[in-house]
């Protein structure tokens, strides 16, 4: 894939997504658009089982390209379509069924945190900063940020974060958990390697997808819907070749030698 504002790394089955849009990696709309149209094909990429999102130079994402507002202003059709896209873009990530890991790697403000928030688990480097001031521009968060902000943490924190737009060190981000873990910069991509490592190793990629579904779904479906999903995905995984593997790979007390089927 011919790629304008990211670049691509794959290792031991996991993909980094290097953002690359220099000064600030700003989301513009083509650069929304790329985004997701790379992670369609990470989807379909057999390859990729876990896939880590960081930023090139000193920024993770500064945010939206204010600068390609100022030729929409007073067009609520094009806002409109603005803020559709970076939703879409943050509902593709958070809909992947191969974990996603943001790698904070720098600032990652207003439409940067709003996809960081996406991405299944985050580690910032502990001289990052994250905070969605788009308040301070006469706008609101409108790349899904009020709403997962709110399920990260809840009503009350979300409205001091969003209201004041005030920035989260690395370690205020941990404490309320919109990051998982704190490491120091030279350590973070070692860590977020680690970690994806952590999720897909020893795993049937079968088995992980179904239980990453599970869990983002579930989360905005009933707890009926839920436990319907689950039980159905279970039932699917008992099944398949890597099941069969797996149990009696357990019962015979070896690795199990997993095909993803």
């Amino acid at each position: 894939m011919n790629l304008k504002y990211a670049t691509l790394k794959t290792e031991h089955g996991i993909t980094t997504v290097t953002l690359n849009n220099p000064p600030a990696n700003t989301l513009s709309s083509s650069c929304i658009a790329e985004l997701r149209s790379l992670f369609r094909e990470l989807a379909r990429d057999e390859e990729t089982k876990a896939i880590i999102i960081t930023g090139e130079g000193r920024f993770f994402v500064a945010g939206a390209d204010i600068k390609e507002f100022v030729s929409k202003l007073g067009d609520q059709k094009q806002g409109l379509a603005l803020a559709q896209g970076g939703q879409a873009l943050c509902d593709e990530i958070e809909a992947s069924k191969k974990p996603v890991i943001a790698a904070i790697n720098g600032p990652a403000l207003g439409g940067g945190l709003e996809l960081a928030m996406s991405c299944h688990f985050r580690i910032v480097s502990d001289d990052a900063t994250v905070g969605l001031p788009e308040l301070k521009l006469g706008l609101i968060p409108a790349f899904g940020g009020t709403q997962r902000l709110r399920n990260i943490t809840d009503t009350a924190t979300a409205l001091d974060l969003i209201l004041t737009g005030r920035s989260l060190s690395a370690q205020e981000a941990v404490e309320l958990k919109i990051a998982q873990m704190a490491v120091k910069g030279e350590e973070l991509m070692k860590t977020a390697a680690a970690v994806a490592s952590s999720f897909i190793e020893g795993k049937s990629m079968t088995s992980v997808r179904r239980a990453v579904e599970c869990v983002v779904q579930g989360a905005s479906e009933s707890m009926e819907q839920a436990l319907e999903r689950e039980r159905n995905r279970f039932a699917e995984l008992f099944v398949t070749s890597d099941a069969k593997e797996g149990i009696h790979a357990f019962v015979e007390k070896r690795k199990p030698n997993f095909h993803h089927s």
